[in-house]
């Protein structure tokens, strides 16, 4: 059986300030934004590739009412994997936003073998991990815990 992720749901404290985060720093495309807007979709979406959507969940959406209240959730975090010229691209916006780096750059074993990975968060404090592998990084040891 083949599988693949089709979309991670997010809660969403202010749907602006996610969408300006997830299309004006990470450079995703929003999916049906205009029409959330016009309250014809229940909530927008940003395209992370052809397959793979992040829903954005406002909170009147959400779960249960210890998440409405900002209880602790089970996401610990998400990875994109890029290319390492978009990986220094995206630290570079990452820090002209302001946008603190919490941890890394620490090699970090993922779906690809070892690579290396910053950490994260967007506006609703949902911790995110960026990566990029490079044949030089597959030879150094996984750093688990680091």
């Amino acid at each position: 059986m083949k599988l693949s992720i089709d979309h991670i749901v997010l809660n969403i404290e202010e749907i602006s300030k996610s969408i300006d985060f997830y299309t004006g720093v990470l450079l995703l495309q929003s999916e049906r934004l205009s029409e959330y807007q016009k309250n014809e979709a229940p909530f927008p979406s940003v395209r992370i590739n052809s397959d793979t959507i992040i829903d954005l969940f406002p909170k009147h959406m959400w779960a249960t009412e210890a998440q409405q209240n900002k209880g602790q959730g089970n996401l610990n975090h998400f990875c994109l994997a890029m290319s390492k010229e978009d990986w220094v691209l995206l630290t570079e916006r990452l820090q002209s936003n302001g946008i603190r780096i919490e941890a890394g750059p620490v090699n970090r074993f993922g779906a690809n073998g070892v690579g290396t990975s910053i950490y994260f968060r967007d506006p609703d404090g949902n911790q995110i991990e960026a990566r990029y592998y490079s044949k030089e990084d597959a030879a150094d040891s996984c750093l688990l815990g680091s």
